[in-house]
């Protein structure tokens, strides 16, 4: 549900503009306002899930997410859909987390590889169908669909919750940082608005550069606190695991331009190209074919290259494919187009296996749930950081009076496609870091595990 409804909503950001009556880059309020309130309260789920059961909260989680699906589907302005995508975001940050806690209870050791496997293919299918659905909806039917769309899934869901969902709970519950908590959601909260109406002219220099540094301020103060209470909301400290250290902030710098142009898509190829929502979405489609076939052969390639190797040479090639999309213009076929997000879409699965595989390599045993819940937190500030600057890009690179232009459109979107690839290579120096050895003791099936998760 959450897959999907994430694809469907990028595909339908031309069409959003148009009944906001915005420009197209104004939506990425509506994307980076999701993703911000995801990572502001995915460290809490698992707090949650351990003091309330596992099935209340992932029922609370699919609840919220459906009420705020069909309160969007009612928005009458842009600030009150952001307003209903926060709410979609403090239920799409439970989903995850909780769920994966429950698999984690219910499997042994020795199944559970598989058992994760399995799923993280199965929630590929949401990306598949929401590229074709959400170009669909959007041509016959009404934008607002895009969000009805989750409301029959989230009833399903509570169904099948309520019946066969585990109810499983902690007895000894540590109290929650609630301190560490308020720091770190109102710091990320100041330095996502900044990033939101960068280059708007809405804030005068002085204004912006104040609200910089009362986010670096609630974040430092978030870091002190962390050190001084005995259960931080983020243990800080997995930072000293060189392997884990490198596999979050390589991750987190490489997501930046993989998430930003799924951003910069529909609006190229809907308003550059002037081609449909449905086409646009078919467009975009073969990026996600690699992952079912590749999942076989990527262990393999990352047993015989080493993951050093292979994160360094392959975020070059990632970054490079990205920058390939500043070749297309009106005339580009659009089979053409086709191909390259087939390629990309191999070079950009490699590169999520081996980044999440790399971040459990020297974590074990409690240590696990942490990581876990740091990885997921940095991904989707890496969401919600991406989209933000692709917009800021566009915003730059295309004049105001010209944003509905499709020549400048394409042209502006070329450049932006540039400065994201280009970020994306110079991202590859963090996992320089990393020893020629380092992951070795990753199995095959470890491999695969932590590979489908997190992109």
């Amino acid at each position: 549900m959450q897959e999907l409804d994430t694809t469907i909503l990028n595909t339908a950001v031309p069409a959003l503009a148009r009944a906001m009556h915005v420009r197209p880059v104004d939506i990425k309020s509506v994307l980076t306002s999701y993703a911000l309130s995801l990572a502001v309260f995915i460290p809490v789920s698992g707090w949650l899930a351990d003091r309330f059961g596992t099935r209340r909260v992932f029922t609370v989680a699919i609840g919220l997410f459906t009420l705020g699906s069909i309160l969007c589907g009612l928005s009458t302005s842009l600030d009150m859909l952001v307003a209903c995508r926060i709410l979609q975001g403090v239920g799409g940050a439970m989903l995850v987390p909780v769920g994966g806690l429950v698999l984690i209870r219910t499997f042994d050791k020795a199944d559970l590889v598989e058992v994760m496997a399995f799923v993280a293919s199965a929630s590929l299918v949401g990306p598949m169908i929401g590229l074709a659905v959400g170009g669909l909806i959007i041509v016959y039917v009404d934008w607002r669909g895009v969000f009805y769309v989750n409301v029959p899934i989230g009833l399903l869901g509570l169904y099948l919750t309520g019946r066969y969902l585990p109810d499983y709970r902690e007895k000894d519950v540590p109290p929650l940082d609630y301190i560490g908590f308020a720091l770190f959601a109102c710091g990320f909260a100041v330095l996502s608005y900044v990033l939101e109406i960068f280059g708007s002219h809405e804030l005068s220099s002085g204004q912006m550069m104040l609200l910089l540094a009362l986010a670096g301020a609630l974040l430092a103060a978030y870091g002190i606190n962390a050190r001084q209470t005995a259960f931080p909301l983020l243990d800080a400290t997995l930072f000293r695991v060189r392997t884990f250290r490198v596999a979050v902030i390589g991750g987190f710098l490489t997501r930046l331009g993989l998430r930003g142009i799924q951003f910069l898509f529909p609006v190229l190829y809907q308003v550059g190209l002037g081609v449909s929502p449905v086409v646009s979405g078919l467009l975009v489609l073969p990026q996600t074919f690699p992952y079912f076939g590749l999942k076989i052969v990527l262990p393999t390639v990352l047993e015989r290259l080493g993951y050093r190797n292979v994160l360094i040479g392959n975020t070059i090639l990632v970054g490079l494919m990205i920058m390939s999309f500043a070749a297309i213009g009106a005339d580009t076929p659009l089979w053409q187009i086709a191909i390259q997000a087939f390629i990309l879409g191999c070079f950009t699965s490699l590169q999520y296996t081996s980044m999440n595989a790399l971040t459990y390599a020297d974590v074990s045993g409690p240590q696990t749930s942490d990581a876990a819940t740091i990885a997921a937190t940095t991904q989707q500030l890496a969401v919600s950081f991406g989209v933000a600057g692709s917009a800021l890009l566009v915003a730059f690179f295309v004049p105001p009076h010209l944003h509905l232009h499709p020549a400048a459109v394409v042209h502006g979107m070329q450049y932006a496609f540039l400065v994201l690839g280009g970020l994306t290579i110079v991202s590859s120096a963090a996992f320089m870091k990393l020893k020629a050895d380092d992951a070795e003791g990753l199995s095959h099936r470890e491999a695969v595990h932590h590979g489908g998760s997190g992109h």
